[in-house]
């Protein structure tokens, strides 16, 4: 189910030919917003896009072939694990975003201990930093910071 009047916040932009590991090993965004809607708050939701450049891409490295995104006839993949696309031009994009259809990864949602009731426009503002787990290098640490109507809390969760 999708939130309807949810807002969408990108924590970070990763640019694979140029982001360096340090960069990765921790990430902070601040976010402020405003509520659509008189309603309890319950809490944020984290997901992934990944976009993988059409023949574009093998102009900076000649050596990697450019393989066809939609599968021959003989293929036993179904049509539902994957959005074809017809043009080999355009991007490619797997995402983990609640409206896309399911992956092996998931969300990871943190919902709030007691929900916020939050009314129209009320603003709600905050920072969230992604650190690489110490004990499995595959995990992300969460430190969610949030406040709204007068209230400051922290959260903390783990991104498997």
């Amino acid at each position: 189910m999708v939130c309807k009047g949810c807002k969408i916040h990108e924590v970070k932009h990763v640019d694979c030919y140029t982001i360096t590991i340090d960069e990765l090993e921790s990430v902070t965004t601040t976010y402020k917003f405003r509520s659509m809607m008189r309603a309890p708050f319950h809490g944020f939701a984290f997901w992934f896009d990944v976009e993988f450049g059409g023949p574009a891409a093998s102009l900076i490295n000649p050596r990697v072939p450019v393989l066809p995104t939609v599968p021959s006839n003989n293929s036993p993949m179904d049509g539902s694990q994957r959005k074809k696309r017809t043009n080999p031009n355009e991007a490619l994009v797997l995402s983990t975003a609640p409206e896309d259809p399911p992956t092996h990864w998931q969300q990871t949602l943190i919902y709030f201990y007691d929900p916020i009731d939050v009314e129209q426009d009320q603003l709600i503002e905050g920072s969230a930093t992604l650190t690489q787990s110490k004990e499995n290098r595959r995990f992300m640490n969460i430190n969610l910071r949030y406040s709204s109507g007068g209230r400051s809390f922290v959260k903390e969760s783990v991104m498997r």
